[in-house]
């Protein structure tokens, strides 16, 4: 697996934190490889048949999978090995931010001093309550606070932690969200040569830097509601040699013109949203693309559909990750929330997005997974 590249912005490693940091990764592949697969055979040889025997039939949802499998001590060890290892890589890329937080911040006023790009932030910006009841992810403070002027902890937490979280798997530069996304537009819309492109909820822009080394003629912005993380973001494009238009907005409303932007964007944060702000991201989407402009958004494997074990496992985030809204979101019709946000019928569609990796570095984890993706052409 290649490491992460070490840009300028990134909180640079003591060797005791660097043993400590992939000490925790190496853990997190060890679980995934060497002890998540004995929950299947712990519910194969025993949760199911012991339910079959005792109900006449087997599970019928995830929900009595939860059931069964949360009163088992080797999921409960599983579980809390997950849960311990996410706390601890936090806890460990914290220790390296707060060290290196002066030195960052001053590195992103120089980074910045002449810049390619632009970064907008709002003064009392107020970001929307599902996304500050709960720290999502676990990250302390979440992806929205910010600790005082020209601060970039979070974002710097951020670029570190991520990937340790993804185990790499994201890429060096954690970017094969963006690069997916890109292959997907031009294999689906191989005549569209975007001059303004969106993306909603960019963090640091791991996933936005792409679409503008894809299409370097055209404008790309991204927006979120983190003035730490934009603040970081900036810096690192600018780091990157790359210009991006960042600000900090709301995608349920943004203050860009009708009909701005030829595509709009995002890479898996639908599910860290709410109910009510599904169509209204999707309504906003359409009202600044412009005629024959396209939405994708792309988010995790949805739920419905998946055998009741295997949607058990995979929500394991919403019930201990915070990430409450995760299984929400998979189990919705987001075509039907296409078309309650304005789009036709015939103006939508539910894609299936190819992980883009190398061939040398495809493993297990990444090896044919796909992401679904909703489609609007205006």
């Amino acid at each position: 697996m290649p490491s992460q590249i070490q840009h300028d912005m990134l909180p640079t490693r003591t060797h005791d934190e660097a043993a400590r940091q992939d000490y925790y990764m190496d853990i997190r592949r060890h679980l995934a490889l060497n002890v998540a697969g004995g929950n299947r055979t712990l519910y194969s040889n025993v949760v199911r048949p012991a339910f079959a025997k005792a109900h006449g039939r087997d599970p019928l949802d995830r929900g009595e999978v939860r059931g069964e499998m949360t009163a088992q001590p080797y999921y409960q060890m599983y579980s809390a090995m997950q849960r311990h290892t996410q706390e601890m890589t936090w806890d460990s890329v914290i220790d390296t931010v707060e060290r290196e937080l002066p030195t960052l911040t001053a590195k992103a006023k120089q980074k910045t001093a002449a810049p390619k790009g632009t970064l907008t932030l709002t003064p009392g910006f107020q970001a929307p309550r599902y996304l500050t009841f709960y720290d999502i992810h676990l990250q302390p403070g979440g992806y929205h606070t910010t600790l005082g002027k020209d601060d970039v902890s979070a974002g710097a937490l951020y670029d570190r932690a991520t990937y340790m979280y993804t185990m790499g798997n994201l890429g060096p530069k954690t970017d094969y969200f963006g690069l997916s996304l890109i292959a997907h537009l031009k294999s689906r819309f191989p005549n569209i040569t975007p001059k303004r492109i969106l993306d909603m909820g960019c963090t640091i822009g791991h996933s936005t830097l792409p679409w503008k080394e894809a299409f370097p003629d055209a404008e790309v912005y991204g927006i979120d509601v983190g003035e730490s993380v934009l603040r970081y973001a900036h810096a690192r494009a600018e780091t990157m040699g790359v210009g991006v238009h960042f600000s900090q907005q709301n995608a349920e409303q943004t203050n860009f013109a009708d009909g701005f932007f030829d595509v709009v964007v995002s890479h898996i944060i639908m599910h860290e949203t709410s109910t009510p702000a599904v169509p209204r991201i999707f309504a906003e989407s359409r009202r600044v693309l412009r005629e024959g402009g396209v939405m994708m958004h792309m988010d995790n494997p949805r739920l419905a559909g998946m055998a009741p074990f295997d949607a058990f496992l995979a929500e394991w985030e919403v019930y201990n990750n915070n990430e409450r809204f995760g299984g929400t979101y998979r189990d919705m019709d987001i075509v039907a929330e296409g078309i309650k946000a304005g789009f036709s019928k015939g103006q939508l569609s539910l894609d299936h997005v190819s992980l883009v990796v190398p061939a040398r570095i495809m493993n297990y984890q990444t090896k044919g997974i796909q992401f679904p993706c909703l489609v609007g052409e205006k």
